[in-house]
């Protein structure tokens, strides 16, 4: 007969049958299936809470009964509610050495095959990319490539720009024409050997297979495949992608979440790679040239591209500004023709405005933190820095299509099309890149946004909530005098409000 244990509801085991050592799990020094192996280290090092060890699964293969692989509370946090379990906590763990620990790994020419997924943010190429590691493998494979073609040393590494996060971009981009970017895009940022580039989406699945047969042809029968790659490029997205797409769907490895450093330390992967082949997955790379490494949490849901993107262009003349939230700006100063067109790629829930040049100092004192967030609030505008100014020189062969794109890390880019020339001013906060490219996006949109602010969905509906109180407030008031004088019935106070909207609106 079964005897159930009232602390694990759903676990049954035999009486002789011993509870399972959790204690054990947590302490073994080899990677957990389904674990974020990181994870069971930390716990050692600082308490992130209690494990969550109740949850009930099925098993295969007609087993009575089973339990989830042990996730911290740490973990459970960021799956299901995006935030960690205790912000105090994430300050006392230690940092990951990445040159240590894995540096010198992707740069070994003995012993096993290594191949270097390098994971980028189709929609901040330049902020995710991660320059050091692509000089120090390239820098690696120049050194010993003549040895390695004539037998004299063992394996270079192999080199797989992986670009995430494609359906994001809108369709209007041939797959032909962002290869070619990219690739370009890579050789600026260090990356002149790439051994092959792939264009995928996590999220609708495009591009896995031809990325995992790839992967398994370069690794072979015992090679090591690092994953790296910028804080919240999408990693373990893609990676949690490639093994679901691998097992059919029914494994999930890799705590995700929106939230960079997510992933502690690093983590193998198993059920991907054949043979003796091996997957890691490693923590993402902090990018101190991206602005989003200093916002707040709030602020980064504002500024993070979750949906495919929507371009807002303007067409304005010299001596006018162009602001994307209280985050950059673009002064356009001196142009050889009358105007030009300005086109925004970034966030929707992010604010812009348009005016005067010569009123930017009015809209730095009154309108950031307020009108034009992030930063949330006026405390947050002097916590992020100071602003410095970039001075570029833009030229252009049509109106038709942008030319010249205006990058700035984690936020997003304008892009410029004109027929002349154009010497344009970017002010943003200090220690934020700037990169002058060719266009990602030609294509602007046919309805041009009108000057003074465009207010994202988040801020019109603040606005909206908090001038309705008033306006309700008189309407109630007046609507009390008409009964008193006429001693009618009042109207539902839903349809007072409901036209009130209306006018507005």
């Amino acid at each position: 007969m079964q005897e159930s244990n009232p602390k694990l509801p759903g676990y049954f085991m035999e009486p002789s049958e011993k509870k399972p050592d959790y204690k054990m799990k947590l302490d073994r020094q080899q990677p957990i299936v389904g674990v974020d192996f990181e994870i069971s280290n930390s716990i050692k090092r600082g308490n992130l809470g209690e494990v969550d060890k109740q949850e009930k699964v099925e098993l295969p293969n007609g087993a009575r009964f089973g339990l989830k692989p042990v996730v911290c509370a740490r973990c459970h946090s960021l799956r299901y509610y995006g935030r960690v379990k205790d912000a105090t906590v994430e300050n006392l763990l230690p940092d990951f050495d990445f040159d240590h620990t894995i540096g010198r790994k992707l740069v070994s020419t003995s012993g096993a095959r290594s191949v270097v997924l390098m994971v980028v943010d189709a929609a901040d190429f330049e902020g995710s990319f991660p320059r050091k590691v692509a000089r120090l493998v390239s820098d690696t494979i120049d050194e010993n490539s003549v040895d390695w073609k004539q037998g004299k040393s063992g394996n270079v590494p192999r080199v797989v720009l992986v670009v995430t996060k494609i359906d994001l971009l809108p369709p209007c981009i041939s797959p032909t024409r962002l290869e070619h970017w990219v690739r370009t895009r890579a050789r600026e940022g260090g990356a002149n050997k790439v051994t092959s580039v792939h264009l995928v989406s996590a999220v609708k699945g495009w591009g896995l297979k031809h990325l995992v047969d790839d992967v398994c042809n370069l690794a072979g029968a015992r090679g090591n495949v690092w994953a790296v790659g910028a804080q919240n490029a999408g990693k373990s997205t893609l990676i949690n992608s490639i093994v679901k797409h691998a097992s059919g769907g029914k494994v999930n490895e890799l705590t995700e979440a929106p939230v960079p450093g997510t992933t502690l330390g690093i983590i193998r992967v198993e059920g991907v790679l054949p043979g003796q082949a091996k997957l890691f997955d490693t923590p993402g790379l902090l990018h101190p040239h991206q602005l989003t490494t200093r916002l707040t949490r709030e602020e980064q849901k504002l500024v993070q591209i979750s949906k495919e993107l929507k371009p807002r262009t303007y067409r304005i003349k010299a001596g006018y500004t162009v602001h994307i939230a209280g985050l950059v700006r673009l002064d356009v100063e001196e142009t050889s023709v009358h105007t030009v067109y300005v086109t925004v790629w970034a966030s929707p829930y992010l604010p812009l405005h348009m005016g005067k040049t010569e009123n930017v100092e009015t809209m730095l004192k009154h309108h950031f933190g307020r009108q034009l967030q992030p930063p949330i609030n006026e405390e947050r505008v002097e916590e992020l820095g100071n602003w410095s100014r970039r001075e570029y020189h833009v030229v252009g062969q049509s109106w038709d299509v942008s030319s010249i794109d205006v990058s700035a890390s984690g936020i997003g880019w304008f892009a410029v099309g004109l027929k002349g020339e154009a010497r344009v001013g970017v002010w943003t906060y200090d220690g934020v890149d700037v990169t002058l490219r060719n266009s990602l996006i030609p294509q602007r949109s046919n309805h041009f946004e009108v000057s003074g602010f465009t207010v994202s969905k988040i801020v019109s509906q603040a606005d909206r909530a908090t001038n309705k109180q008033p306006q309700s407030t008189k309407q109630k008031k007046e609507k009390q005098r008409k009964v008193t004088v006429s001693d009618s019935p009042p109207l539902p106070d839903n349809a007072a409000d409901t036209s009130s909207s209306a006018g507005r609106d």
